[in-house]
């Protein structure tokens, strides 16, 4: 074959899989960033995510073949190459995702690294052979991209370390210069992040409140906010803290050292990582035993293993709405209305009847929490009422809404749960005067458990809604078993491969009047 042809081949060939491998190694990024860029996290997804046999990689893979195989012509082989290479291109920049990748200064530097290796592999080959061999090196890339986002990962660890080091320091200097701030940390299985913005409304009536924004609940997010949002008159700030696995929540105490805190709940969620309740429930109470003698432990008591769990290292008020016997705060007289919920709290002497916008018995119980950290604080019970009455429902945390065409949605799409999705159904069971809807992929990381309790969420459908349309195939086996069980008409049952297939069939089912719930989200880890 013309040399000059080769030439050419091999230059387009690596100008296309150059552009193909920049947007895999995004892609790797984006889904090692959604794994708190943990090594073994992002090797637990790609195998459970089926990635190694992925159309994408094998398409890689094929186009790879196609140029090692010495019979077939190389301008073939690189044309194949360069189809394939081309569609997966065009396909991953045309992608969307819930969770799109961020280009943190983490992550900027890892894409970096990962384009330097690549350069440093294509080039090395280049140099010790021909062009031709340069962008099959280029291809490889691709195939290997995994495997070249972990090296690069390795790589930086020291200067990850050395930068977080540097980052922790300063927020602890911080929080040692405000040595009158209040701090509460809340944490739990579920619930932590709207107990966390219902106590921010409750405590601004009577302080200067930060709380970490977002889902800002590991070390690095409570660091990042102490740096870039604590200031010297903030009198309390609330932080929440989440955990995968033992230790987590000790390491954020280390460093805030609140003085009160709650634990919303303790139920079995990242059982993947966690394995056991028994570790969820230790981890969890790495708050309450990380707080001072003078401090203030509030326990949610409508879970065993928050109950059960013993505290005498500091002063405890537990709280129920169903497990009431052992509570030291009760919430009675419990009424829904299509405005809300008006319910009364009674506890140490307090009787307070309270009106919200929120509906759910989860959304009461994470209030009561709320009110407990406002009266140990000294806020007065009639700016407790007001601020309760003002609360907005947090966005996708069983939060209503009336669409122009009267559908009252149900988006209850953030972080499912045994416990969360029961509460989510009773809620839509409750509602009359239209056909009630439930569009769901399931429920994640329940380890063990994961067909148990998502069979059960299919009975709980079956028995609180007109109309089930169940989306993927994570959990379809146990969703559509637990709706047989239940007894839900084949014909109401709908099982879709995608939201966007789901919402193209709601838009033939529903009318006004009717209710929708959406329950649960599923993260791009979980596609």
């Amino acid at each position: 074959m013309n040399p000059e042809f080769i030439t050419y081949f091999s230059i387009l060939l690596i100008l296309v899989a150059a552009t193909d491998l920049g947007l895999v190694c995004r892609r790797e990024l984006m889904m090692f960033q959604q794994n708190s860029y943990r090594a073994d996290r992002y090797i637990r997804w790609f195998k459970m995510a089926g990635e190694s046999t992925s159309f994408s990689r094998l398409g890689s893979l094929i186009a790879l073949l196609f140029l090692l195989v010495h019979h077939i012509p190389y301008f073939v082989g690189a044309g194949i190459a360069v189809i394939i290479l081309g569609l997966q291109a065009v396909n991953l920049f045309k992608a969307k995702y819930k969770k799109p990748l961020v280009f943190t200064r983490r992550a900027t530097r890892i894409y970096v690294t990962m384009a330097v290796l690549a350069i440093c592999a294509v080039l090395l080959v280049r140099g010790l052979s021909s062009l031709h061999w340069a962008a099959v090196a280029t291809v490889a890339c691709i195939v290997l991209s995994p495997a070249l986002l972990l090296l690069a990962n390795l790589i930086l660890t020291p200067v990850e370390k050395s930068i977080n080091r540097k980052y922790y320091n300063d927020a602890a200097k911080i929080l040692r210069s405000m040595p009158d701030l209040k701090i509460i940390g809340v944490t739990g299985s579920y619930g932590k992040t709207s107990t966390k913005h219902y106590l921010n409304r409750i405590l601004s009536e009577k302080f200067d409140v930060l709380m970490t924004p977002g889902s800002f609940n590991t070390t690095l997010g409570v660091i990042r906010t102490v740096r870039e949002h604590l200031k010297p008159y903030n009198e309390v700030f609330i932080v929440e803290m989440g955990a995968k696995q033992k230790g987590d929540i000790k390491e954020i105490c280390d460093l805030v050292h609140p003085e009160i805190g709650i634990v919303t709940a303790v139920g079995e969620q990242h059982l993947e990582s966690f394995k056991t309740i028994q570790n969820v429930q230790s981890t969890k109470f790495e708050l309450i035993d990380s707080l001072p003698s003078d401090g203030l432990a509030v326990v949610n008591n409508d879970f065993e293993y928050g109950a059960n769990r013993k505290v005498d290292n500091v002063q405890c008020r537990r709280y129920a709405v169903k497990a009431t016997e052992n509570a030291d705060f009760i919430a009675t007289d419990i009424r829904y209305t299509p405005s809300g919920t008006t319910f009364t709290i009674k506890g140490d002497g307090h009787e307070l009847t309270l009106s919200t916008r929120l509906v759910g018995e989860c959304n009461i119980s994470n209030l009561m929490a709320a009110v407990i950290v406002a009266l140990h604080l000294g806020v007065p019970e009639e700016k407790i009422r007001y601020a309760v009455q003002k609360i907005e429902q947090v966005e996708h945390r069983l939060n209503l809404k009336r669409t122009p065409g009267g559908i009252t949605i149900i988006d209850d799409a953030f972080n499912s749960n045994p416990s969360g999705s029961r509460m989510a159904m009773e809620v839509l069971g409750s509602m009359v005067g239209g056909k009630r809807i439930v569009i769901t992929p399931g429920m994640i990381e329940l380890g063990e458990k994961q067909y148990e309790y998502n069979r059960i969420l299919g009975e709980n459908i079956a028995a609180n809604a007109d109309v089930a349309i169940v989306v993927g195939g994570y959990n379809r086996d146990a969703l559509l078993a637990g709706i047989e069980k239940g007894g839900m008409d084949k014909s109401a049952v709908h099982a879709v491969a995608s939201f966007k297939e789901a919402q193209q069939l709601l838009a033939t089912i529903v009318k006004a009047g009717d209710f929708v719930l959406y329950e649960n989200d599923l993260p791009d880890t979980f596609k």
